[in-house]
């Protein structure tokens, strides 16, 4: 790295910031093991302040400064604040889902300096065989993988089986070689290693996946396209993100946490390696598939919540949309009543001198009318045409209604036209209703409301029928 990158990071990496920290040993003390080694999630407030306060009331016991201060002297939920402000971001604190109570978390970069500490740490034993091993063995997955040649394919496959084919040969003579003592402690650090860092790789993908949401929230807030292209953009960001590196990643391992065959010979093996002699007695290695599984669940749970979250972030938006748009609509309806008596002139007036001239041939020539055929001839006989439908036919009156609304409201005020129509039941049905809507008559105004409303009516055969409408109010000047 050069000079520029390793300054950059020593002043804007949170990780290096928790190092130089003044109270750097309470902070990666205390979160490491309650976050880190616990394997523990988001953590309400109340549960993270009652752990803190313990660890502080043994930590001041008979300890002060060269003042007489007692070592740490702020409260608990002050230390909490100052590690999840903007300027450290040792946690990250929020309100999750349903919940009014405010809850923490540890951060990335808190894995990473947590993480460092552990490196530091004088090793007893360091291998170097098991490493070696395992260099040799991803080189052949590598190599071999990507060989598109079937010879070379059949040659390997032959050799692996041979080798085999010999080790069977041998235990079948009763030639059993084992791992010593050394080989299984060597690896069994590397196994330690691993899995607890994958563990801490966990937190960084659900970090990226809330950059994710914030840069889609941003992409939305700032969109001036149309909705269609913005859905399209966002959906083929989802798809970008599925076929990358790290979501194939987490995909195919959460399917193997997901297969119950894989699932069983995982906790075969454990139980095996509990028997084991060699080994040191780690209880979370022992069950570190189920802290796997948990941390899986944890990222798969943030995903569902900020695709949830989005969904309701544009419907919310989709809603200010159409608001404003009913906004625009009705102010159109108000400046256009405003203007009705007097409507002003439309078009501009120039004066332009000389005259208009049209030439004769700009004019249309004269067509004659087509001539309309009508057969006027009246065909008497039996089957004469059924004249029942020109008495179904239904008048409604406008002057009853008229009178109807008269009754019901006095003048200068205002009512809705439903609860009118409980008071004077429709005896028409629908044409009735239209009839109101449509009303012509200038001593009376129909306003359409957002809301939705039903009539009741019983017809002349006396079934019962409902209406929906829009709630209309009817002013009366």
């Amino acid at each position: 790295m050069e000079h520029g990158q390793v300054e950059a990071l020593r002043e804007r990496h949170v990780a290096w910031r928790i190092l130089r920290a003044g109270n750097a040993p309470l902070i990666l003390s205390f979160l490491g093991q309650f976050f880190v080694d616990a394997n523990r999630g988001a953590t309400s407030a109340a549960e993270l302040i009652a752990a803190l306060d313990d660890i502080l009331y043994e930590l001041r016991q008979g300890v002060t400064d060269e003042h007489g201060t007692p070592r740490y002297p702020k409260a608990p939920k002050e230390y909490l604040d100052d590690w999840a402000s903007d300027d450290a971001g040792y946690l990250r604190r929020f309100y999750p889902l349903g919940s009014d109570e405010l809850h923490y978390e540890v951060t990335p970069a808190f894995e990473k300096a947590y993480a460092f500490l552990a490196t530091l740490e004088e090793l007893q034993f360091v291998g170097t065989q098991s490493r070696l091993q395992t260099v040799v063995d991803l080189l052949r997955q590598i190599v071999h993988g990507t060989e598109e040649s079937p010879e070379e394919r059949l040659r390997e496959l032959h050799r692996r089986r041979a080798e085999i084919d010999d080790e069977i040969a041998r235990v079948e003579a009763g030639d059993i070689e084992t791992m010593d003592a050394t080989g299984v402690r060597e690896r069994y650090h590397q196994l330690s290693t691993t899995a607890r860092e994958l563990l801490a790789d966990f937190r960084q993908v659900d970090e990226n996946f809330r950059l994710l949401d914030r840069s889609t929230r941003e992409r939305i807030a700032s969109w001036r396209g149309s909705k269609g292209e913005l859905l399209d953009d966002l959906t083929r960001g989802r798809h970008d993100i599925d076929n990358s590196d790290q979501g194939r990643s987490f995909s195919a391992f959460h399917e193997f946490l997901l297969s119950s065959r894989r699932q069983d010979e995982l906790a075969a093996l454990l139980a095996r390696l509990t028997q084991l002699d060699d080994i040191p007695s780690d209880s979370r290695v022992f069950t570190i598939h189920h802290d796997w599984s948990e941390a899986a669940e944890r990222t798969q749970r943030t995903v569902r919540q900020i695709s949830e979250q989005l969904r309701r972030f544009l419907d919310d938006r989709v809603w200010f949309e159409n608001r404003r748009v009913s906004e625009l609509t009705r102010s159109i309806q108000q400046l256009a009543l405003e203007v009705r008596d007097d409507p002003p002139r439309l078009g501009i007036e120039l004066d332009i001198p000389g005259l208009d001239v049209t030439l004769p041939f700009e004019r249309p020539l004269y067509h004659p009318p087509a001539e309309a055929t009508v057969d006027s001839r009246v065909v008497v006989g039996d089957d004469l045409p059924d004249d029942d439908i020109l008495y179904e036919q239904h008048f409604v009156d406008q002057t009853r209604l008229i009178a109807t609304l008269r009754a019901a409201l006095p003048r200068g005020s205002s009512a809705l036209l439903e609860e009118i129509l409980r008071e004077a039941p429709l005896q028409q049905g629908a044409a009735e209703l239209v009839t109101y809507l449509a009303l012509d008559d200038d001593r009376y105004e129909i306003e359409f409301l957002e809301e939705q409303a039903h009539v009741d009516y019983t017809d002349d055969e006396g079934r019962a029928h409902t209406i929906a409408m829009p709630s209309t109010q009817v002013r009366r000047r």
